[in-house]
């Protein structure tokens, strides 16, 4: 049976590694090619709520994420992102385990570097900091770093987004370093300013001796009240035993 903090440390890192606070236009988890423009700032506030149910353990948790993301130039953004996470673990009535704090917090750089009709590539490479207390399972407790491959082709009033991406997975706890991750997704404008948006995606599993990747479906909607600020809600299911069963999210965005 795995202990309570490497348990809370999955948890925890599904939480950072796939969550569209960190990756993505909220509630996506995919990225798109999408960057600010030179001198222009982007601020998002997004919230998650995740519930798991397996055998008679139940696993709660979530996380409230502020990522900023700033324009050096028109095609290469830096990011940085600090989430705040909560998990809680409960057995037969009784809680195991209850712990929040901040979580590891993150530096990206996004480098759109093709971008003709209506296509767009770009590379995002990136760092995890060891901010998150690892003794409470709330971080790895070492540096690790990720690649990602992202493609985008815009043919209004869709648009469709596609990820490939490598992390290493630095940690000290028993887990598995080398860590994959592909993920797709959708968005179509139903009215002006109302977009309905689709995701799937899995990744590795950072159970070393799991045979069961993590599969995830979402679905949601973004409403741009105004061209610099939008509101989003989603709700994400499980397509596979080792993904959470379903998490709750919604978020705003700034554009400034």
């Amino acid at each position: 049976m795995r202990s309570i903090r490497f348990q809370l440390a999955v948890l925890s890192g599904a939480l950072f590694f796939m969550s569209p606070s960190v990756w993505a236009a909220h509630p996506l988890i995919t990225d798109d090619t999408g960057t600010q423009g030179k001198g222009k700032f982007q601020l998002e506030v997004n919230g998650e709520y995740d519930h798991d149910q397996e055998g008679g353990v139940k696993t709660t948790g979530g996380q409230a994420a502020t990522t900023l993301s700033y324009g050096i130039i028109d095609n290469i953004d830096v990011i940085l992102g600090l989430p705040y996470a909560w998990n809680k673990i409960q057995a037969g009535g009784v809680t195991l385990a209850d712990e929040k704090g901040i979580s590891d917090s993150l530096i990206e750089i996004k480098w759109r570097f093709y971008d003709k009709d209506r296509l767009s590539i770009a590379l995002k490479p990136g760092l995890s900091l060891p901010t998150g207390d690892e003794n409470k399972g709330l971080g790895t407790g070492k540096t690790g770093y990720h690649l990602f491959l992202i493609g985008s082709l815009e043919t209004a009033p869709w648009a469709f987004h596609a990820n490939l991406g490598y992390i290493r997975n630095e940690s000290k706890f028993d887990e598995e370093e080398n860590l994959w991750h592909v993920s797709l997704a959708a968005t179509y404008e139903i009215v002006k300013d109302l977009k309905f948006v689709g995701n799937i995606g899995a990744e590795r599993s950072r159970e070393k001796t799991s045979d069961n990747d993590p599969a995830f479906a979402l679905a949601g909607v973004i409403y741009s009240v105004n061209e610099n600020f939008d509101l989003d809600f989603g709700l994400k299911g499980a397509l596979t035993r080792s993904e959470t069963d379903y998490a709750v999210l919604a978020g705003t965005t700034f554009r400034f």
